[in-house]
């Protein structure tokens, strides 16, 4: 695709510096097709940037501060886009006390930081909380998810992200945890989806798929008048557990999306040339599948290190071709 255009004054295919919810704003209502983001969880790492998502006190607080933006999304949506969420989960007393600000902003300059400039939140325990208990998983997507519904959204599937890669877990006590949450939520009840987008190939042979439908007796008209006449597909319809592997980035950013998330999302909900937003841009992922797959984007990151990690990452691809 050539050059972005312009969108209320906002000129597409670029990552914009600054407080999404900010950033928003300037965008006319209903300029964005499909929205695709995974903003930073509870309590799970310190950015060291002012203002930013993910270091409140409560869950509560952060729930309160993600719909608020998520009611800027549904602003700037189509009447018929989709907002794809990913988020993951977490315990409560189980993060880690705040981060050595003075020592990121000593670190931050672009290229030179690593994994240790990074702070994550843990022992000791965030404090008393009136409901949840520590060891309790907190159930922060559902929480959002629910609250979001009650704001108007509609909720209309959990779609599973199971990462067969994960990290493994010291805990002795349950299971380590493998997946993480996508939910598909859309402004009003009729939305564009393109299901034949993203279908995946049937198990068996052609040779077995047509044997199976023949001895179901599809000619039989009984059977027609109870559900609608297939035939002899090879692809089915994409299941509601999405089996995708986490891939290593070199660059500063540790929380990068695989481009297999945001290319489902992309086929799915939204047709070529439209428009596609990420508020939470972070390494740029979005954007390089955005443009591959022929659609405009527009990227909110607070981070002007990730911006300048992300552009460097979109030029080189435009380069080489790879990802």
């Amino acid at each position: 695709m050539g050059k972005g255009i312009a969108v209320g004054g906002i000129e597409t295919d670029r990552i914009y510096s600054g407080d999404c919810l900010e950033g928003m704003r300037g965008l006319p209502a209903g300029c964005v097709q499909c929205c695709i983001t995974s903003p930073p969880y509870f309590r799970l790492r310190d950015y060291g940037i002012e203002g930013q998502l993910g270091v409140e006190d409560t869950p509560e607080q952060y729930v309160e501060r993600l719909v608020t933006i998520c009611s800027e999304i549904r602003r700037t949506l189509k009447d018929d886009g989709v907002f794809w969420l990913n988020l993951g989960d977490c315990y409560w007393g189980s993060g880690k006390a705040t981060s050595n600000r003075e020592y990121w902003k000593r670190h931050t300059e672009f290229g030179k930081a690593t994994k240790r400039h990074f702070s994550s939140f843990g022992k000791p325990t965030y404090g008393n909380h009136p409901v949840i208990k520590p060891k309790d998983l907190i159930g922060i997507p559902w929480m959002v998810a629910f609250a979001l519904r009650k704001e108007g959204w509609y909720l209309r599937q959990d779609i599973i992200w199971h990462k067969p890669n994960v990290m493994p877990e010291s805990c002795t006590d349950r299971c380590t945890k493998s997946h993480e949450y996508i939910f598909l939520l859309s402004k009003n009840r009729r939305y564009y989806f393109d299901n034949d987008a993203i279908k995946t190939v049937m198990k068996g042979t052609p040779h077995d798929l047509i044997s199976r439908v023949s001895n179901k007796g599809l000619d039989n008209p009984l059977v027609n008048t109870m559900r609608k006449q297939r035939g002899p597909y090879l692809m089915a319809n994409r299941r509601s557990v999405w089996r995708i592997t986490n891939k290593p980035f070199k660059g500063a950013h540790f929380a990068t999306f695989p481009s297999e998330i945001p290319e489902l999302c992309i086929k799915a909900g939204s047709r070529e040339g439209d428009v596609i937003l990420d508020p939470f841009m972070g390494s740029g992922t979005t954007a390089l599948v955005a443009k591959r797959l022929n659609r405009h984007y527009i990227g909110f990151e607070l981070n002007p290190d990730y911006v300048r990690m992300a552009e460097q990452r979109i030029a080189l691809v435009r380069l080489d071709g790879r990802e």
